[in-house]
């Protein structure tokens, strides 16, 4: 009497989905890691020196106009959201020129390349926290209740930079010079984002446009948790229906072009 084999378990398209997402973001912190002898610390490093000199330049040097007290935590809250979205968005410009052959080869749906980018940035950006807290005690801040809409803002912003990654990944194939394109946006894109100040410092005039800057309304999640004045449920509203329709877009854009992009790699 012979016994069968057992069967392989099953597994649906959306479970082996996230299967391989998950091995892809872990592979990616570890080969961004293994040859670095700090390791971890490098996600948090560029921010945080970053602060720093916006910190010594608006309250040493010119006494701080801008922002709310404790102006490193201010800082803070918004730029290590930041830290993960323009990573993200910068490693998408080649995610499939770096893993052209995986891409041609593989069967998953291609997207995956994208998500498990801004998946694995994600990622650093949760281990960053604790600095951020560190940075709060060390201050002589505090933390309200509305630290529990920090979850809300991860999900509008992971909605919003997977969005944008689907659109500038498979652009990029045809048109190189976008790639130093996308590094020109986000570099306007800092300074348009109300990350060294907060939407309040701006001019009245001004709030109607910041309030279309999808960032804005996420950065004011972030930053209620310390700083309850900023919360503005309108712009989140207005970030969250923005970061929907982005992505919409992203998955358009992706549908359409991701037959050429593989006979273009």
């Amino acid at each position: 009497m012979t016994v069968a084999p057992p069967e392989r378990a099953y597994r649906s398209p959306v479970s082996r989905y996230w299967h391989s997402l998950w091995l892809l973001a872990k592979r990616d912190l570890r080969v961004r890691y293994s040859t670095s002898a700090l390791g971890y610390f490098w996600s948090i490093l560029d921010p945080l020196v970053m602060a720093g000199i916006y910190w010594f330049v608006f309250t040493v040097v010119f006494g701080r106009g801008v922002g709310e007290e404790p102006y490193i935590v201010f800082l803070l809250s918004a730029l290590l959201p930041w830290t993960w979205f323009t990573g993200a968005v910068s490693d998408s410009t080649r995610a499939f020129i770096r893993e052209a052959k995986l891409v041609r080869s593989t069967k998953i749906p291609r997207t995956i390349w994208v998500v498990s980018l801004v998946l694995s940035k994600g990622i650093e950006f949760i281990a960053s926290l604790p600095v951020l807290a560190l940075f709060v005690i060390l201050g002589n801040g505090s933390v309200n209740g509305n630290v529990v809409f920090f979850v809300l803002g991860i999900a509008i912003q992971a909605l919003l930079t997977i969005g944008v990654g689907l659109i500038v990944a498979p652009l990029v194939v045809f048109f190189r010079d976008l790639e130093r394109a996308v590094k020109l946006a986000l570099r306007f894109l800092f300074y348009a984002s109300p990350i060294i100040y907060g939407v309040t410092d701006l001019p009245e005039q001004l709030h109607f446009w910041a309030a279309f800057n999808p960032l804005s309304g996420i950065f004011s999640l972030y930053r209620s948790a310390f700083f309850p004045a900023q919360l503005d449920w309108a712009m989140v509203a207005i970030s969250a229906g923005m970061s929907i329709v982005i992505l919409c877009i992203g998955l358009l854009v992706f549908k359409r072009s991701i037959r050429s992009v593989l006979k273009e790699i």
